[in-house]
């Protein structure tokens, strides 16, 4: 199996060449570290499986895995993060993914990953799959007279309440500050919010906060 690696850091991106490649059944055919020198690899190389990390310097790698599927439609994706979060799990699959692992657990599971999506099934790290399918796992639901908050609001909004500014928010959800400050003006349109004390009394109500955040 064919396999290409994106990673912006060349000392993770030959940790996980050394893992492949002491496989047989493997063979690393290209790296990058860029989601242009991404696309660009897949379009020349047409990789089974391509390793995406989520924070590249020139953009996203869910925007990545979206762009190498276009170049190269039978390329499978495994997203390597460091986010064990579901909201990423969501997005990368959304985008394409066909599965989404933990850089902390690599080196025990990328194998075995790496064959399980080239097989066309999905891999999901272990954690994140149960919790995906915990009763709980639902978005939480918020509304105000201006309407039903977003997924990606409902996101926005608990940042937000924690303080973090547009640049922060938008580093963490890899978008631009113009795109967080226009979630933030519908949020407080929808919800008819006017000082941080009422959003995070809001995000409170929708589950989306621990008792930690205080106004």
């Amino acid at each position: 199996m064919r396999v290409a690696l994106c990673d912006d850091h060349g000392i993770v991106r030959s940790g996980l060449r050394r893992i492949l490649d002491a496989e047989e059944d493997l063979e690393v055919v290209g790296e990058a570290g860029t989601v242009k020198e991404a696309v660009a690899l897949a379009a020349t190389c047409l990789p089974d499986v391509f390793v995406m990390d989520l924070g590249l310097p020139d953009g996203s790698g869910i925007n990545a895995t979206t762009e190498v599927i276009r170049v190269s439609p039978a390329t499978r994706v495994l997203v390597l993060t460091v986010h064990d979060d579901i909201a990423y799990l969501r997005r990368a699959f959304e985008a394409g993914a066909a599965g989404y692992l933990v850089k902390e657990a690599a080196d025990i599971e990328l194998v075995q990953a790496v064959r399980q999506v080239a097989s066309g099934k999905q891999y999901v790290h272990p954690t994140l799959g149960a919790a995906l399918l915990a009763p709980d796992a639902a978005p939480a639901r918020l509304a105000g007279p201006g309407g039903e908050l977003s997924d990606r609001e409902l996101e926005v909004l608990r940042m937000m309440a924690l303080g973090l500014t547009n640049a922060e928010i938008g580093e963490e959800l890899y978008v631009s500050v113009r795109t967080i400050e226009t979630h933030r003006s519908h949020i407080h349109q929808k919800l008819n919010v006017r000082n941080r004390a009422e959003l995070v009394r809001r995000a409170k109500e929708a589950g989306l906060l621990d008792d930690k955040a205080s106004p």
